[in-house]
């Protein structure tokens, strides 16, 4: 790394603990330090939750507005693939799909590709000069088990072949301990090992048990120096779900409300369809406002969701459904 890097890298790092400070001191006047703070989140309504959910997936939404809403989501969409399978051909593809993701020129490209590491390179290039961001899962993901210095190693390599964006996990049985410090001090590792890239961070909420414990992940996530906070790895099932990402937009709203910073979300995991999109895209009108309904602050993690997408995109143009098989699968 070089020394401008280096010092680049230390105000990042610096800045997060100063952010965190902040923070602190935002929702606890006492600035008794993180534990104090996370401890005295006030339980999460969970009954209240679901209601709101519920009502806002009534909302309907009108032709017009529709299908500016389903271009939207094409643009917000990390076109991901995550298998063991994964070749250097298949990446290219999809790397193609996200550039134009129909042959019409309306339809606008995909936010990012997401991939392993070792598929960064070949992302890279196949996606240089389109705009479309290259994403990697790191830490050893999904699991994020390794050594720290392991999972930091993994970042920078996925920074070095030239990733834009990392996704990372937290160590959740640290976070289930009660070990707060510990997932602190990894997450703002990680974003001095990010560089200039973006840092996602994945709670895994289908293993954290409570909205209670996704609320205060969130927060955590967010003082250790996130760009994002991303549900799920689509790993574990439940994945994303409208109740878990509103409790997650609702602490999004609050820090903003507290230091004016916008954090972004990412629900990933489980939304394959137009119409669940869609209502995402309302939670978060209805939550933080229009300001957040870019990709620079909402994206979907998916894999299936864009042939829906542009399925719905056609219905909408031609009057007609044509067949799912001539969206693809990914």
């Amino acid at each position: 790394m070089s020394t401008s890097a280096g010092r680049d890298t230390a105000v990042r790092d610096t800045a997060a603990r100063e952010r965190a400070r902040d923070l602190v001191q935002a929702w606890d006047g006492r600035a008794s330090g993180l534990g104090s703070l996370l401890g005295r989140v006030t339980p999460v309504d969970a009954v209240g939750v679901q209601e709101r959910v519920a009502s806002l997936q009534k909302r309907s939404i009108k032709k017009a507005s529709k299908v500016w809403a389903l271009r939207l989501v094409t643009s917000m969409i990390d076109l991901t693939t995550l298998e063991g399978k994964d070749t250097p051909g298949k990446v290219r593809a999809l790397c193609a799909k996200a550039i134009r993701p129909m042959e019409r020129g309306d339809v606008p490209s995909c936010a990012a590709v997401c991939v392993y590491p070792s598929h960064v390179a070949t992302a890279k290039s196949a996606l240089e000069g389109s705009g479309v961001r290259v994403a990697s899962v790191a830490t050893c993901f999904p699991s994020g088990l390794s050594a720290l210095d392991v999972r930091l190693e993994d970042v920078r390599r996925a920074v070095e072949a030239g990733a834009d964006e990392i996704d990372m996990v937290i160590d959740r049985g640290a976070l289930l301990a009660g070990r707060l410090d510990v997932v602190f001090d990894e997450i703002a590792a990680t974003r001095q090992a990010c560089g200039a890239a973006h840092l996602k961070v994945i709670l895994e909420t289908g293993e954290l048990g409570s909205y209670d414990l996704v609320h205060r992940a969130s927060r955590l996530a967010i003082a250790a120096g996130a760009d994002f906070i991303k549900t799920s790895t689509g790993k574990i099932a439940p994945a994303a779900t409208p109740a878990v990402t509103l409790v997650m937009l609702e602490v999004i709203r609050d820090h903003f409300l507290a230091t004016g910073e916008r954090i972004g979300m990412k629900p990933a995991g489980g939304i394959r369809t137009a119409k669940q999109a869609l209502h995402y895209l309302v939670l978060v009108a209805e939550t933080l406002g229009d300001a957040w309904l870019t990709p620079d602050l909402f994206r979907f993690g998916a894999s299936t969701l864009l042939g829906d997408v542009l399925m719905q995109l056609e219905k909408e143009r031609t009057g007609a459904y044509q067949r799912s098989d001539d969206f693809g699968k990914d």
